[in-house]
C-alpha cells in the first residue's frame, strides 16, 4: 500500500504533498486559475514520476549488466488533447541521455525492460497515451 497526504498552503491553489517518510512535493496551478508558480503542476508531476520510475529501473538494470553508467538525464514531453476537459495526455515521449562506457545493445535492452516490464508508471500511462522513446549515448 502507498499513502500520501496533502495540505493546502495558502488561500489559493498551492499545496504540499507528503509521503510516509516526510518527503515533500509542492504543487500549484497556473496563474490563470489563481496559481502563483510555487510548485509543479500535477500533470508535470506525472511526467516527473514517469522519468523517475524508468530512470531508477535503468540505473539498476545497467548495474546488473556491469555497464559503467556515469550519468543519466531524461527529458519527457507530454502532449495533451487540445480543447478537451479534462485534457489528458494522448502522447508521451521520453528521451534518455546516457553517458559512460556503455554497450548500445545493453542500453537498448535496459530501456525496453524498464518500459515494457518494470516501470509501473509507464504501464499505467500506456493505457491512456501512446508512449515513444529515444536515447543517446556519450562517453
Amino acid at each position: 500500500m502507498s499513502k500520501v497526504n496533502m495540505k493546502r498552503v495558502n488561500d489559493k491553489v498551492h499545496f504540499r504533498a507528503y509521503n510516509s517518510t516526510g518527503n515533500i512535493v509542492s504543487m500549484d496551478g497556473s496563474p490563470k486559475i489563481g496559481g502563483e508558480n510555487k510548485g509543479v503542476r500535477p500533470m508535470e508531476l506525472l511526467l516527473m514520476a514517469f522519468a523517475g520510475c524508468s530512470s531508477i529501473d535503468i540505473v539498476s538494470i545497467l548495474a546488473k549488466m556491469r555497464q559503467n553508467l556515469k550519468d543519466l538525464d531524461v527529458e519527457v514531453e507530454g502532449f495533451r488533447e487540445e480543447g478537451a476537459i479534462p485534457a489528458v495526455f494522448t502522447k508521451i515521449h521520453i528521451h534518455y541521455k546516457l553517458s559512460g562506457d556503455l554497450k548500445e545493445d545493453k542500453v537498448v535492452q535496459a530501456i525496453e525492460m524498464s518500459l515494457d516490464k518494470y516501470c509501473s508508471v509507464s504501464k499505467m500511462l500506456e493505457k491512456a497515451a501512446e508512449i515513444t522513446h529515444s536515447y543517446e549515448i556519450t562517453n
